[in-house]
């Protein structure tokens, strides 16, 4: 694999992205997104959550911190801000209309007290996957983007998001939709050339360049698991616009950005997927003892905690 197909080649017509939190669209997908949008693609990202449990960066925000509510009313308006600078449609998974919220909340990391949240996603089982599969219907897409099955680097939320994606799709293509899946990747070469450029060129205090030897997260993958790549550099600045609608959870530096970790991560202005080929179901849809039980599985362990 040259990491050279892009994901152009497959002539998509309407591209949904599924993701857990707000910021998860720009920082995951933020160039695939700008890039699809100046092609004329029509763009839908769905938020599953908004992001309640997430940690806040700045100190003169720090109060919305541990503040479900009006810390995910705050992440609402920042999605908002940032799907305007990407030219994207927005929705958020079980909206119910302006209250604030959507109809589940973030699960937060690993072994922490929100899981146990009722409307916690993670535990969400069989209505996430009825609510995504009815909103995947309405938009009618060719296309579905989300992330593989660690979720990226293990957020249960995120991991939620890719079962019930791969569930909804599923239901689509029984439905007699053809509908295209792709996860969200790394290749291996592209993580090891990322490191070495931050090595080079990051030297704040306040932030940490990984080390070389460090484990890389599950999202990277040998290069040639990779099937299709967005490489533009021209959608970077479209997608650091929409990053710096995200001051809770991002700060932009020149090249790259920090989560509230303050881990360096490079903004290389490429992406890559692979296209993953879903079955049809001999059944009329997957049922709902198979997600439940795919849903309560539990989640890749997290060895860095992160945002959410």
């Amino acid at each position: 694999m040259t990491l050279t197909t892009p994901l152009a080649a497959l002539h998509p017509r309407r591209v949904v992205l599924v993701h857990a939190h707000p910021d998860d669209e720009s920082l995951w997908t933020g160039v695939t997104i700008a890039h699809l949008v100046a092609a004329g693609v029509d763009v839908h990202v769905v938020t599953c959550t908004l992001g309640e449990e997430g940690e806040v960066i700045p100190p003169a925000l720090r109060h919305l911190e541990g503040r479900g509510p009006a810390l995910a009313s705050h992440r609402r308006t920042e999605l908002a801000r940032a799907a305007a600078a990407l030219g994207v449609t927005s929705h958020v998974l079980g909206d119910r209309g302006g209250a604030g919220g959507g109809r589940w909340r973030d699960s937060g990391m690993a072994g922490t007290p929100a899981a146990d949240h009722p409307d916690a996603l993670a535990g969400g089982g069989v209505a996430v996957v009825d609510a995504l599969a009815d909103l995947l219907g309405e938009i009618d897409p060719d296309t579905v983007i989300t992330y593989e099955q660690h979720g990226g680097y293990g957020h249960p939320d995120h991991v939620a998001a890719h079962r019930a994606t791969h569930a909804a799709v599923a239901r689509l293509r029984v439905a007699g939709r053809e509908v295209r899946l792709l996860e969200v990747v790394v290749p291996r070469s592209w993580a090891v050339e990322d490191r070495e450029w931050l090595a080079e060129h990051v030297h704040r205090t306040e932030v940490r360049v990984p080390g070389a030897d460090e484990a890389f997260p599950p999202s990277v993958v040998p290069d040639e698991r990779v099937t299709h790549v967005v490489a533009d550099e021209g959608a970077l600045p479209v997608q650091v616009a929409a990053l710096r609608e995200h001051p809770t959870q991002v700060t932009v530096y020149d090249g790259y950005y920090a989560l509230s970790n303050g881990v360096a991560a490079r903004l290389p202005g490429r992406e890559a997927f692979v296209l993953v080929s879903v079955p049809t179901p001999r059944v009329a849809e997957p049922s709902s003892r198979a997600v439940a039980a795919l849903s309560a599985a539990p989640a890749p362990s997290v060895r860095e905690v992160s945002h959410g």
